[in-house]
């Protein structure tokens, strides 16, 4: 068979999942366990698998599946305490009186207030957050839902604890053999995966500044009585500043201090800084902007969100704003000492299940680490949040019974899709003597493309992200083709992967399974194409201007990694 038809049988698994997803509008439910099955077949048939190595795989899969699974439970658990204490109609209520412009109201809620949650949380919750906070206060539904669907791009890669990096990429790719080529040339693993964060953090610092920008003229254009883009550029200035404000801290804090913390102390800091200046009218315009009145809205614009507060919380003594924000304070203060407290870190990841050479196969393991994965520190705060805001169970239990619920449908998706990507990974090693499956398709698009594969690489990771609805995934999916296809171009791969990750973070704005997430949450559901034609204007901004700046750093600046031939 030739090269061209071995990775096109290689791929035909993405493909497949795309057109089920998009094409057919299957749920991914339906169409991952078939996506699974064709793997397990063309791995056995095409690749000449051994049996007990497809089955390693799959057990491999399942254990990377726990760890996900474990930290979606620890964020949404979070969330849904912090509602049943009284906690997040608090925080809301606080937001309301900070400016009478709506523009500067989406950019706090969104960017700064929802970058922040995305840190902590990840996994779609900004948007569950934002959406219905935004119609608390006067917001039409489609433009919640589009308000919070694009910050589903900067704060990504770093979302929940730094999960699409430190899961996706890290077991995306073939860590056993890259860190024996990294050994070789004097480098190591560590190393060269803050390479990659590093370079993540500043491709997302350049882009992302003015994602405010385009958030206000988003907003201007498709929701206000004149349908102008220039009244979302009439606050420009504060729109820059709200970038910056978060931007800055972010890449800061991805450089220096790893992949757990961009986006949460970045959210926190710009959160503090933008607020503090809305309050005191810093570089906000004189003009306010507003909606027209409610009764001239499209019907197309309302859902069926009616915000009212749970009869057990409306009825209580209403919370102060500090007791409110103490579990996030600690959330991120606890994060914080488990990365950078070496006694600290030992004595969390003490505690940890390993199975090494799965089924005898090597090079294929698996370690849960329950304490010091981001779902137990989340789990750990829940608790301490009841203790200091309830001092009932009652509101564990309802989350606990809530957070349970919604992990059931992302756990059967998950149980198919990252095993798939793990056969993908381990078939390398096979009897039919072919390279693994993103090797042979890496140099297929190589030879295609040729050296100006970097402007694209962003794109696969969207593609990924749209196909799977999440940047975790896509990164499984697609960091080891990335890597390949820089390694047969003799780049930095560390570079490229950087790409792929950014891609990927971008892609959330246009993943279905994302839009129909947040529309749910605001009554809106049956009208995701209309807010899918929306964001698909800020993610090609991502896509195009991340493709240059790939370019830029690989030939013009000559940007290399240890791993480079």
């Amino acid at each position: 068979m030739s090269e061209t038809l071995l990775a096109l049988v290689a791929f035909s698994p993405i493909v497949v999942a795309a057109i089920l997803l998009v094409g057919l509008n299957w749920p991914a439910k339906r169409a991952m366990p078939v996506a699974f099955g064709l793997t397990v077949v063309i791995a056995l048939f095409f690749w000449d698998m051994t049996t007990n190595r497809v089955l390693a795989s799959v057990f491999q899969g399942l254990g990377i599946t726990v760890s996900v699974l474990w930290i979606v439970f620890g964020a949404i658990f979070l969330l849904n305490t912090l509602k049943h204490t009284g906690a997040i109609s608090t925080i809301r209520n606080g937001f309301t009186d900070i400016s009478p412009d709506r523009r500067i109201q989406a950019i706090i809620i969104c960017w700064c207030f929802g970058s922040f949650i995305e840190g902590a949380s990840g996994f779609g919750t900004p948007a569950a957050i934002a959406a219905p906070l935004l119609v608390a206060i006067g917001f039409p539904a489609m433009a919640a839902v589009l308000m919070g669907m694009m910050i589903q791009s900067t704060p990504v890669s770093f979302g929940a604890v730094g999960t699409p990096i430190i899961v996706g990429v890290s077991k995306g790719l073939d860590t056993h053999n890259i860190t024996e080529s990294l050994l070789a040339t004097g480098s190591t693993w560590e190393a060269y995966i803050q390479q990659i964060t590093s370079s993540v953090a500043l491709i997302h610092a350049t882009v992302g500044t003015l994602m405010p920008v385009l958030m206000a003229m988003m907003l201007t254009r498709f929701f206000g009585k004149n349908k102008s883009w220039t009244e979302g550029l009439d606050i420009l200035p504060f729109a820059i500043f709200a970038g910056l404000s978060f931007t800055i801290p972010y890449a800061l804090t991805g450089v220096f201090l790893g992949a757990e913390f961009p986006s949460l102390i970045g959210g926190l800091f710009g959160l503090a800084i933008v607020v503090t200046a809305a309050k005191k009218g810093f570089l906000v315009p004189k003009s306010k902007w507003d909606f027209e009145d409610e009764k001239k809205w499209p019907t197309e614009w309302l859902g069926t969100l009616k915000v009212e507060e749970e009869e057990s919380v409306a009825h209580a003594k209403p919370m102060s704003m500090v007791k409110a924000w103490i579990p996030y304070v600690l959330l991120a203060v606890v994060l914080v000492a488990s990365r950078v407290s070496a006694d600290f870190k030992a004595m969390l990841t003490g505690v940890s299940l390993s199975f090494s050479n799965i089924l005898g196969e090597a090079g294929i393991s698996a370690a849960i680490q329950p304490l010091y994965l981001p779902g137990g520190i989340l789990v750990f705060v829940a608790l301490l949040a009841v203790l200091i805001q309830s001092r009932s169970a009652t509101p564990l239990v309802k989350a606990f019974g809530e957070s349970s619920k919604t992990l059931v449908g992302a756990g059967f998706v998950l149980v198919f899709t990252i095993p798939m990507v793990r056969i993908f990974i381990n078939s390398g090693i096979n009897e039919a003597d072919l390279a693994s499956m993103p090797v042979t398709t890496a140099n297929f698009a190589a030879d295609l493309v040729g050296q100006a594969f970097p402007a694209l690489s962003a794109t696969i990771g969207a593609l990924g992200a749209f196909i799977a609805g999440s940047n975790t995934v896509s990164n499984m999916m697609f960091s080891q083709f990335q890597f390949e296809v820089a390694q047969t171009l003799t780049i930095s791969s560390a570079t490229v992967v950087a790409l792929q990750a950014v891609g990927a973070a971008a892609g959330n704005m246009i993943a279905i399974h994302n839009v129909v997430a947040a529309s749910a949450t605001v009554g809106l559901l049956g009208r995701e194409g209309a807010t899918l034609r929306k964001t698909v204007i800020p993610t090609f901004y991502y896509l195009v201007l991340t493709g240059i700046i790939g370019m830029v750093a690989i030939y013009g600046l000559q940007i290399t990694d240890a791993l480079m031939k």
